[in-house]
């Protein structure tokens, strides 16, 4: 009979709609507070906020307008890849049958209840966690929740012989339990809803994900050390011109407007626009190989992976079944072979295989059987016109399938397949073959593969029996069935690891079809396996040293998974993990990169990923490596000139006051040289190609900063020589009997030339001087051509001039000043030659 309606409403409101809350996905407001949070993004406001208190409103805007765009590219990001994830979502209404006032009914999935009869048919996926009270073969596919790809056989059963009321753990023959979410592949059943919303399996997975935290990423903590050294600078060295002035001089007022031009000048306020543009960029040339970063931040972050973990079905595999081998008697067929030579008794065996399974099929083993009969069998050989008589159903003592066909002249035949064992019990078969025959099914089973054995006989079309058994059958041969490897799986697997990242597989599958997967997919010490039962065994120390030891983890439940990224995570591994199920969702949300299948992949775990291949191709992980290796490497030579071109910056606002001579750089100059700085870096070094070997090196550590000493020193060294040269420069100017504002205007060329150099010189770093005019780099040349326009007119047109107090040189004494300024960038590269020279004289006259 079901439930009543008014039961059912009232049960709706007590237990809540049948749905799991849905995420939410912060509002153009939210996404600006917490852009805003970033130290980089305060930094920003902070310089911009300096600018218009001191009455500079030119620079106070530009900076202004640079928060805002950098704001608006996280935002515009962040809501288009929300907008892709929801036309990703699953059926907008999906519905259950169930028994309500004693009839049928149709009803929205969200309003099924607990007590509800919910029935379940062939090709539907469950609506919520119920116990099979009455089913005729039903079989289950739970992979998104187990990540088991083999259809599981489920048993009718009541509470009395159960004796529990709650499901157990998904996956395992003859249990009773069917879960939300599921797919139910063959047979037709009753089954009572024991568990709806955050009741079922699915969801408790969902709603676990709001106790794990999300870490912030490598960078962001790299970049925060960095911005806290130079505020930390900024406000020693501006205190220091405020009180020098004041006690050297008495001049409070102006030693209080220099150390404000002295902070702006080192305010590195092109961090955050420069970190900005190169993730949104890299999400952008992502996305063209259908890669969505839901956080752009975590792309760098792929690019440090020490560990990717795989899920096997769907990942690894494309998560459907094919048939790869048949066996009748002494001849045999395999699928990647030569399918030449497929004879008669091959060609028996499948014509049996195709008329015990059905002919429109859930089942996917039945499908595989169908799709190749299709292919290999002539149309005489399929039987199309045959007529169904009777079929015997899958039942846990008899684990078979057989089906009675009658053909059109009116003679009939049994077709059946099932487990081997089933199958040799109903055919004559001898103590000897059968030893025989099981070794072979041991064998095939031992490399991953699931065997069914096919028998067929004659049939009495007006005497059917009501037992299969009571049909005399003939053994017919073995077909083997592999969930396919993706065409491009081993593929990226042989270039992670050649990238010198360890690649691991967690599935819910059984040991050794997850040990013959890996061994096909070419990861690394696939032999070994470690199942969950053991796992669980091992203490936290033990089990870390498992983890760091094992390739390759099978029969692992949604929470060991969980489990085994927290204990990489421990071992100090950047942990990548890649799923599609509803059990992978816990540790894609724990691990530093979650990488989710957007064909496939459920609701939740596209909610709880970073990144989504739109695709469902691994391949493109290792895209995503690449592209978080070169962020990085260009994020890192960014960071060298931004800091090296500071310290000229901040050296001619400071030193020309220590040492007697006129200002050089007021905060108009400052404004001049970071209108330059800003799109210089966010276009020219962007642009910068990956290096040679960027996928051949080892990941970086994670505790590598992005500017560590070496590249601190080399970016003071560099910023040394520049501002030596230009100060140099503007003294010798001066004492040549120069004016003041032809003296500054020369060693502001010096300055502008010298920057643009030090972005080639580090943009191309491994490159010889001769080579950094690579005319490939045609970004950086339209840039540099504009800021020297720019340059050009605030010295040579009177209005622009006369407001940087700057004054047209002789045309000589500019081109001296602008070689000057190359000069001294191209100086500590000049040097490394004459070093390499002196080192390999040193090693030779050793050798003598």
């Amino acid at each position: 009979m079901g439930l009543t309606t008014a039961i059912a409403a009232e049960r709706l409101r007590e237990h809540g709609p049948n749905e799991l809350p849905k995420a939410q996905h912060p509002g153009p407001f939210r996404i600006v507070v917490e852009v805003l949070k970033e130290p980089m993004f305060l930094l920003l406001v902070l310089a911009a906020a300096i600018y218009l208190v001191v009455g500079d409103a030119l620079e106070g805007l530009v900076l202004s307008a640079f928060a805002a765009l950098s704001v608006g590219l996280v935002a515009w990001q962040q809501s288009r890849s929300e907008s892709a994830l929801e036309a990703l979502r699953s059926l907008a209404a999906p519905s259950a049958r169930v028994m309500r006032d004693g009839n049928e009914q149709v009803v929205a999935a969200r309003e099924v209840v607990p007590g509800d009869l919910l029935l379940v048919g062939e090709g539907e996926r469950v609506a919520a966690d119920a116990r099979l009270l009455r089913g005729d073969g039903v079989q289950v596919d739970e992979s998104l929740l187990s990540g088991e790809s083999v259809p599981v056989r489920k048993r009718p059963s009541t509470i009395d012989e159960t004796g529990s009321t709650r499901p157990l753990s998904p996956g395992g023959d003859d249990q009773p339990w069917i879960y939300g979410d599921t797919l139910v592949v063959q047979g037709n059943g009753i089954a009572e809803v024991v568990a709806t919303g955050t009741g079922t399996q699915a969801g408790r997975i969902g709603v676990s994900l709001a106790t794990i935290r999300t870490e912030p990423t490598l960078l962001s903590r790299s970049i925060q050390r960095i911005v806290r050294l130079f505020a930390l600078v900024a406000l020693v060295a501006s205190a220091s011109v405020v009180l020098l002035n004041g006690l050297l001089r008495g001049e409070w007022l102006q030693g209080l407007l220099s150390g404000i031009a002295l902070a702006m000048a080192m305010l590195p306020e092109e961090f955050p626009m420069v970190l900005v543009v190169f993730v949104a960029l890299g999400a952008w040339r992502l996305a063209k190989v259908r890669v969505l970063a839901r956080r752009t931040a975590v792309i760098e972050a792929l690019g440090a992976a020490s560990v990717l973990c795989v899920d096997k079905t769907g990942t690894l595999t494309e998560n459907r079944q094919r048939v790869c081998v048949l066996e009748a008697a002494q001849a045999q067929w395999n699928a990647d072979g030569d399918s030449g030579g497929f004879d008669r008794r091959l060609r028996r065996l499948l014509e049996v295989a195709a008329l015990a399974s059905a002919r429109s099929a859930y089942d996917p083993l039945d499908a595989a059987i169908g799709n190749l009969a299709t292919r290999l069998l002539d149309e005489t050989e399929r039987h199309d016109r045959w007529q169904l008589l009777r079929e015997f159903g899958l039942t846990a003592a008899r684990p078979l399938v057989a089906r009675t066909w009658q053909a059109p002249d009116g003679t009939a035949m049994v077709a059946a397949k099932g487990a081997p064992e089933a199958i040799a019990a109903l055919c004559n078969v001898s103590e000897e073959r059968r030893a025989t025959l099981f070794a072979r099914v041991e064998a095939l089973a031992a490399d991953g593969l699931r065997v069914l054995a096919v028998a067929s006989g004659p049939a009495d079309a007006s005497a059917l029996p009501c037992d299969v058994a009571a049909l005399a059958l003939e053994f017919e041969g073995l077909v083997a069935f592999q969930d396919p490897l993706r065409p491009g799986a081993r593929n990226a697997v042989e270039h992670a690891q050649r990238a010198g990242i360890r690649v691991v597989m967690i599935t819910g599958d059984y040991p050794a079809t997850a040990s013959a997967i890996a061994r096909e997919a070419g990861i690394a010490d696939a032999a070994r396996v470690l199942d969950g039962p053991a796992l669980d065994a091992l203490d936290d120390d033990a089990f870390v040293d498992a983890v760091r030891a094992t390739a390759v983890h099978a029969r692992i439940r949604p929470e060991q998974k969980l489990r085994l990224v927290e204990a990489l995570k421990r071992a100090s591994e950047v942990v990548a993990m890649t799923g599609d199920g509803v059990n992978d969702a816990p540790a894609l949300r724990a691990a530093h990169i979650g990488i989710a299948m957007g064909k496939r992949g459920t609701d939740v775990a596209r909610e709880s990923a970073d990144i989504v291949l739109l695709d469902d191709d691994i391949g493109h992980v290792i895209d995503g490596v690449r592209m978080g290796r070169r962020i990085f490497d260009n994020l890192r030579k960014a960071m060298i000139y931004i800091a090296a071109i500071h310290v000229p910056v901040a050296g001619l606002a400071l030193l020309p006051l220590l040492v007697g001579l006129p200002p050089l750089l007021m905060p108009l100059h400052v404004v001049l040289v970071e209108m330059v700085i800003d799109p210089v870096c966010s276009i020219a070094f962007e642009n910068e190609p990956e290096e040679a070997d960027i996928m051949q090196r080892r990941p970086r550590s994670r505790e590598e900063p992005l500017m560590a000493a070496p590249q601190f020193m080399l970016a003071l060294l560099q910023g040394a020589l520049l501002l030596s040269a230009t100060l140099a420069l503007y003294a010798a100017s001066l004492r040549m009997g120069e004016t003041e504002d032809v003296a500054r205007a020369l060693a502001f060329i010096a300055l502008t030339t010298g920057n643009l150099m030090l972005v080639r010189v580090n943009g191309a770093r491994g490159m010889t001087v001769p080579h950094l005019a690579d005319a490939g780099h045609r970004a950086y040349w339209i840039v540099a051509a504009i800021a020297c326009a720019t340059v050009g007119l605030c010295i040579t047109l009177p209005v622009l001039a006369r407001a940087f107090d700057f004054a047209v040189p002789a045309p000589a004494d500019a081109i001296v000043a602008a070689l000057v300024g190359v000069a001294s960038a191209l100086a500590f590269d000049l040097l490394k030659p004459l070093r390499r020279v002196r080192t390999a004289l040193g090693s030779g006259a050793r050798g003598g």
